[in-house]
């Protein structure tokens, strides 16, 4: 097969970053992967792909990965809605990753940048279908959800400045592909429904989509995706905790998975409350704070996709059928993911 021009993936190991790699070479792209930790080979095995070692926030280790480059797809970033300091471990990261990641592009001759936003940055308060007209997201509660909305802002300003092509694309809740590394917080979340262990109904939505449907809706951003534009890469319709564990019920019957029982959102306050007090003096993640509980409660997350498939020709499979596809592959890799 011949090989298209090289490319560079950072975030390699991720969710994401992973499945994009192995849909670039199965198309015949010469693929370069970084990772922050060069011993961290598990995910490439197999892969004909070089690895090295790169840091987002490093502009040494991010000239030298993006050496020879054409196409940057810029996927690592740091994903989590809660830490100790959030504003240096979310925040600050990803704004001088996306500073440093398009200044390095611009001086090594990077033709085209693919900027993994998230859904995080669009604007909700101006009720659904949400598009991209709908602009960006003025909640300022939460530091990701900051990061990924001044990060995507900021990636824009910067091409423009260094006279740069990027696109942005901003993918919902990803599952299913291949899982090489850690489970992302979007598998955790079949993981717990898989494990019986969402006794509540949160009255949180998720707009799952397949993460190769995303990877693929990167590649054809890259190929057909207009230059300062932003496209979504997520399906039309939400599912609810409670829909989705009805699906995964038909699926494994054997099972008997509970249907969550609902509880009033000041019941939910409380719990977050709690949980986050604890986490404050574990310093480990909490399954809910007060902040996600006012954010996402009753939080309908429909989307207009129209824009990325008349655009770019992206055509996800439906949130039902990808979550059924992840739950299946989880299913069947139970021994390793779901312990």
């Amino acid at each position: 097969m011949t090989q298209k021009n090289l490319v560079l993936v950072t975030g390699a190991n991720g969710h994401l970053g992973n499945n994009l790699v192995r849909l670039l070479i199965s198309k015949g792209y010469q693929v370069r992967a970084s990772v922050r930790n060069i011993k961290n080979t598990k995910p490439f095995e197999g892969l004909d792909c070089e690895v090295v070692e790169a840091d987002i926030t490093d502009k040494n280790s991010m000239l030298h990965a993006l050496r020879g480059v054409e196409t940057f797809y810029a996927v690592g970033a740091v994903f989590k809605l809660w830490a100790k300091d959030p504003q240096k471990e979310i925040y600050d990261v990803n704004i001088d990753g996306c500073k440093i990641m398009i200044e390095s592009a611009a001086e090594t001759g990077v033709k085209r940048i693919v900027y993994v936003s998230s859904i995080a940055a669009l604007d909700y308060t101006k009720g659904t279908p949400i598009s991209e007209e709908s602009g960006y997201n003025p909640d300022r509660r939460d530091m990701y959800y900051n990061s990924k909305n001044d990060g995507e802002k900021l990636a824009f300003e910067l091409s423009k400045k260094h006279n740069i092509e990027l696109v942005a694309v901003l993918p919902s809740a990803m599952i299913g592909g291949v899982i090489a590394d850690r489970l992302s917080n979007s598998n955790e979340i079949l993981k717990a429904i898989l494990n019986n262990k969402l006794p509540i109904e949160t009255k949180i939505t998720l707009n799952w989509i397949d993460v190769n449907d995303v990877a693929e809706g990167c590649i054809l951003a890259a190929n057909k995706g207009q230059s300062g534009e932003r496209y979504i890469l997520a399906n039309e319709k939400c599912m609810t905790i409670t829909d989705s564990i009805k699906l995964a019920n038909d699926l494994f019957p054997k099972l008997k998975l509970k249907k969550p029982i609902p509880v009033p959102k000041f019941v939910l306050f409380a719990f977050g409350a709690l949980l986050g007090l604890g986490a404050k003096i574990t310093g480990k993640s909490p399954a809910m704070t007060t902040k996600e509980v006012n954010m996402f409660y009753g939080l309908i997350q429909n989307f207009d996709i129209s824009k990325a498939r008349k655009v770019l020709g992206f055509n996800p499979k439906p949130s039902r059928q990808a979550l059924e596809s992840a739950l299946l592959y989880m299913w069947e890799e139970k021994e390793r993911l779901l312990k």
